[in-house]
């Protein structure tokens, strides 16, 4: 476990391999599980703000669940505000793209340049997970292991795509450049050190 700013950061971040592989999986982790993606205070009112402009990417079943549901749900299981989901468990925000592959309508609008909002960060940040304890002002990264993302860890491992590389641009956004700049040096110090033993 590394601290990095005083967030944890668990060694898997650094130490295992993932690259996603949507022609594998068609993008799964937008329709599998139990609960929506997490989202933060600030992305719920940013849904609030953003969701007329969204709307015409959003499939049709979608927009239906929002319109009955809200921009958002709350969770008890996990206690925390997420995506609305449709009866088949699909995030109320997915799509498809014409190969079947399942797509981010809000980061559709993003890359349309439309909306300055590209998805939750949970979602940005995937494999990597957010453990937090508000109260106690803690934070911890983790690499959440699914079966489903079996093809991105082989695929990491082909490419040699450490975990904390593939998210770069996620971790930069949440936690900025200073963050991961810190968080690189280390994963190569500690890459260096093991080469050398």
């Amino acid at each position: 476990m590394l601290i990095i700013k005083d967030i944890l950061v668990s060694d898997d971040i650094i130490e295992k391999q993932f690259m996603c592989n949507l022609n594998a999986c068609k993008g799964a982790c937008c329709w599998e599980g139990d609960w929506g993606a997490p989202l933060e205070k600030e992305e719920m009112t940013t849904l609030n703000d953003i969701y007329k402009i969204i709307k015409p990417f959003l499939s049709k079943a979608g927009r239906k669940v929002i319109n009955e549901k809200g921009k958002y749900t709350y969770y008890e299981e996990p206690n925390e505000f997420g995506t609305p989901l449709l009866d088949n468990g699909a995030c109320a925000y997915m799509t498809y793209d014409l190969n079947g592959i399942a797509q981010c309508g809000i980061e559709k609008a993003y890359i349309e340049g439309l909306v300055d909002f590209k998805k939750p960060i949970s979602c940005h940040l995937y494999p990597v997970r957010i453990n937090a304890e508000i109260d106690l002002h803690f934070e911890a990264l983790n690499y959440d292991r699914w079966d489903i993302c079996s093809a991105a860890c082989e695929k990491g491992e082909e490419f040699q795509m450490p975990v904390y590389r593939f998210v770069k641009g996620a971790l930069i956004r949440k936690y900025g450049q200073d963050f991961y700049d810190e968080l690189e040096a280390a994963a190569e110090f500690i890459n260096s050190k093991k080469e050398s033993s």
